[in-house]
């Protein structure tokens, strides 16, 4: 049932549009007063267990991030700094070590979910609406609108808090609003639902060992676009990245599980997955230039804009020059080192799981190819994959959603 999750909630369905869904986020209201008495009661009682393994979760996840570090076994490798300097000559953390340090903390919390029930901590309940009967439901609707709407790899929860500030209603969200929407994401992890598609989120995190930092950061990301439309440099863009997209993968893996077989640690498929919301977002970015800049916002780094000889004016006056295509042939190649570095760990991942994770990147990765193929024009002509080059993407995808992680050392491989 939880697979349900990792589809879309469309703009259009019931849950986003209307009074309901957006009015209860912007008046801070726990229930409709209609259902208030009528709708939440009783306590769900979790049935049969499934299992999951997660690959070798031994390694050793205390490596320092400056200069050389060793493994268990005694090996070196060579960490490259995680600090920058600030202007006032100060030391501050890199955007890629913050991620990080999310990374270990989820990695960590899957290796505590195969320590045995009574010595780890237990979730609460999941207070549901009516009965069990009714949460069956919650995952049947996620169901029907994914078939209805969906077109790729994501979360109904991110599309829903996506929609708060770059939906039809964008306009009525407040900073105020995301806080209410971030303390409604608390009251998920803690048993607490307040829809029925929530209540479905809640069971879900309930069951597997999802840690509730990616959420938070994805609500982060949100007020970052209530503010923010200008990216200095590529760390700064990094940082949005993980925010909107990256967590998405971070979500997703502890669902998915890692291949019983497989030699990678936990933290390397975890940095694989992160990597694959990156490069996504990273294409979203680079396709939706022109659409982007008809509503005054600019993803791209300021500090590469100047050294490639550009402006935001010549974004917004959507000239394709050789300056352009040089600055846009070096974006690209960055973002398909994101989705080389994401192929490595879909092989980890569980046979289950494998397939659509692969379509979602052969495809995103053909925009890259739709944008060249525009000759660079992302400002007036919108690339998209056509249906047959979907069509034929999917066996491709399938056959090679066969191979098995390898039982030799690999780029994943724990040391």
């Amino acid at each position: 049932m939880s697979v349900a999750l990792l589809w879309v909630v469309s703009p259009n369905s019931e849950v986003l549009n209307g009074t309901g869904f957006l009015d209860s986020v912007r008046e801070g209201n726990r229930f409709p007063s209609r259902n208030r008495n009528s709708m939440w009661k009783g306590r769900f009682k979790k049935g049969g267990r499934q299992e999951w393994n997660f690959g070798f979760l031994n390694a050793d996840l205390r490596y320092s991030c400056l200069g050389r570090s060793r493994t268990e076994n005694g090996k070196s490798f060579s960490v490259q700094s995680s600090l920058v300097a600030s202007p006032a000559g100060e030391m501050a953390m890199s955007s890629e070590k913050k991620v990080y340090e999310v990374v270990l903390k989820q990695a960590a919390l899957v290796k505590r979910h195969l320590i045995s029930t009574e010595d780890r901590e237990v979730k609460p309940d999941v207070v549901v609406p009516g009965n069990l009967g009714l949460l069956s439901e919650a995952y049947d609707r996620c169901g029907e609108v994914c078939a209805e709407y969906a077109k790729t790899f994501y979360l109904v929860w991110c599309r829903r808090t996506d929609e708060l500030v770059d939906g039809p209603n964008a306009s009525h969200i407040t900073p105020q609003a995301l806080d209410r929407w971030e303390a409604r994401l608390e009251d998920i992890f803690n048993g607490r639902p307040f829809d029925m598609l929530d209540a479905a989120l809640s069971d879900t995190v309930s069951r597997f060992p999802v840690d509730i930092q990616p959420f938070r950061d994805m609500v982060e990301g949100m007020r970052m676009d209530l503010w923010k439309s200008r990216y200095n440099n590529f760390d700064e863009l990094y940082l949005y990245c993980y925010y909107v997209a990256g967590t998405v993968g971070l979500m997703s893996v502890p669902i998915m599980g890692i291949a019983p077989e497989s030699k990678a640690t936990t933290e390397s498929v975890y940095n694989a997955a992160l990597a694959l919301g990156i490069a996504n977002q990273l294409t979203n970015i680079l396709r939706d230039v022109g659409e982007d800049a008809r509503r005054g916002r600019v993803y791209l780094p300021q500090v590469e804009l100047a050294q490639a000889g550009l402006s935001d004016e010549d974004i917004f006056a959507g000239r394709v020059t050789d300056k352009w295509r040089i600055f846009m042939k070096k974006q690209i190649q960055r973002a398909r080192k994101f989705f080389d570095e994401a192929e490595k760990g879909v092989t980890e991942l569980s046979s289950a799981s494998r397939w659509p994770v692969l379509v979602s990147l052969l495809l995103y990765r053909k925009i890259l190819d739709e944008i060249e193929a525009n000759d660079y024009n992302n400002f007036t002509r919108r690339a998209y994959v056509s249906k047959p080059k979907k069509l034929l993407t999917l066996p491709i995808a399938y056959a090679r959603s066969l191979v098995p992680p390898k039982s030799t050392s690999s780029p994943l491989a724990k040391t």
